[in-house]
């Protein structure tokens, strides 16, 4: 089950992680685990993020951590609103990042090291407003998001 790929340590390291990148921006960060993606991992990981309703924020800054553990797939994608900002160069950087980190199976610190990038780049270019709320979870997803693993 994709609930125990991460120790309960390692979840609330992420979470923390996510937690602490999202505190000085508007921006939002989800990360979603499965066991394995049997097509194209980035038309998967476009499929998580509209099932996790991750466009649905003000700004169009919500990213992505897809990981699909089994079969070695992972895909890091940003919303309209970051992506225009920083490009694919840094996603490509993000995930090359992640790559070194997975091959030492340090799947958590990767993620976590990944998530402070991606949070000091929202917070660049969307800084936390007043009033501004968490639009979105800060929960790790498992499984199908609409299964409900």
């Amino acid at each position: 089950m994709a609930k125990n790929f991460f120790s309960s340590e390692e979840q609330k390291l992420i979470i923390d992680a996510i937690r602490a990148a999202e505190q000085n921006t508007n921006g939002e960060i989800r990360v979603h685990i499965e066991p394995t993606c049997t097509g194209n991992v980035y038309v998967r990981a476009q499929q998580v993020f509209d099932e996790l309703k991750m466009f649905e924020t003000e700004a169009r800054n919500g990213v992505l951590f897809y990981i699909a553990y089994q079969t070695h797939q992972l895909s890091i994608l940003g919303d309209k609103g970051i992506h225009e900002k920083v490009g694919q160069h840094f996603w490509e950087h993000e995930k090359n990042l992640l790559i070194e980190h997975f091959k030492r199976n340090a799947y958590a610190e990767g993620l976590c090291k990944a998530i402070a990038l991606a949070g000091e780049k929202l917070q660049s270019y969307f800084p936390k407003t007043v009033g501004n709320p968490d639009e979105l979870s800060n929960d790790i997803s498992f499984g199908n998001p609409t299964s409900h693993e």
